[in-house]
């Protein structure tokens, strides 16, 4: 018996496998929560942020990374474009990750179960991360000399005054959830789905990447170690086996076919110095067949074939 692995269908998903939906959204929401009271729980820390950053900028140059200036120069030759960047910023982030778990949980319950474990991992550990090294933003260090653009050109989620935002950790840069969530949106889609198009998904996180160090609120270092950190979480969880790609029963008997299987104040430090898989093999060829059987063809890409002088199709 021969088996071919294909890849996931469009049917109906497995009902059994989806989790109640107001245990999950109560779960997904408290999780959220905890993450942004956690957050909150980091603020204060104003000099040691600076001090971290000092050293996470220097690290940078050790390491010949490109300066994210040069990211943000591109941007700021348009005002549009730099407006675009900023707008991303404050709207795609967390719609685009609630949209990817809502349509997992509806069409992929299984991918859904496993990609919220890999979410909350991730964001629990970026969590210890702002708590044990508070960072502020390149926009905020003035060996940088960046310009804030959301503060001078907006939109803007974070206040004008830092220190004293109720709304957000401005000193929890490191490491960049923004990123980390886009890359688990896309390798989640690429790995739920069948289309051939399926990694055009890998343009979110790429944008993302240039967005926030081109709006200098992330460091190139924030998004390397967030995707390190995903890449832990991805190992040790992995997707279960009833989620991945279905073993077809292939028989092989003489004659047999193939059976595919299924307006605010700009602060002073805004602006710098102001204020389908395929796979082919050949079998075995059944008593009494020539040395010229054509091999079986497995996959989406192309229909299954016979070999030469077998009986199927008679």
């Amino acid at each position: 018996m021969t088996y071919a692995r294909t890849e996931p269908t469009d049917q109906e998903p497995d009902i059994r496998a989806r989790p109640p939906l107001v245990r999950e959204f109560l779960l997904v929401a408290g999780l959220f929560l905890a993450y942004k009271f956690g957050r909150r729980a980091a603020n204060g820390h104003v000099e040691e942020a600076f001090r971290n950053a000092g050293h996470v900028w220097d690290l940078e140059r050790g390491l010949h990374l490109p300066g994210e200036g040069v990211v943000q120069g591109v941007l700021l030759h348009s005002r549009t474009l730099i407006h675009a960047a900023n707008t991303y910023y404050a709207t795609v982030h967390f719609p685009a990750t609630v949209l990817f778990l809502v349509w997992l949980y509806w069409r992929r319950p299984l991918h859904y179960l496993w990609s919220r474990r890999v979410l909350a991992v991730l964001t629990g550990s970026a969590l210890a991360l702002h708590l044990l090294l508070p960072l502020a933003p390149p926009r905020m260090l003035p060996a940088a000399a960046l310009v804030d653009t959301g503060q001078v050109y907006g939109p803007t989620v974070y206040g004008a005054t830092p220190a004293t935002d109720t709304m957000a950790n401005q000193f929890a840069a490191m490491p960049s959830l923004h990123v980390g969530w886009a890359v688990m949106v896309a390798v989640g889609l690429i790995v739920a789905t069948r289309s051939r198009w399926r990694w055009l998904w890998l343009l979110h996180p790429a944008v993302t990447l240039l967005v926030v160090v081109g709006t200098a609120n992330h460091y190139w270092l924030d998004a390397i170690v967030v995707v390190a950190l995903l890449a832990v979480a991805l190992a040790a969880l992995r997707l279960p086996l009833a989620a991945r790609d279905v073993p077809a029963h292939l028989p092989w008997t003489a004659g047999a076919g193939v059976v595919r299987g299924e307006g605010a104040r700009v602060p002073a430090y805004a602006v710098p110095g102001e204020g389908a898989t395929v796979r082919s093999y050949a079998p075995a060829p059944a008593p009494g067949a020539g040395a010229g059987t054509e091999p079986y063809v497995v996959g989406d890409a192309h229909p299954a074939r016979t070999p030469a002088g077998s009986g199927a199709g008679r």
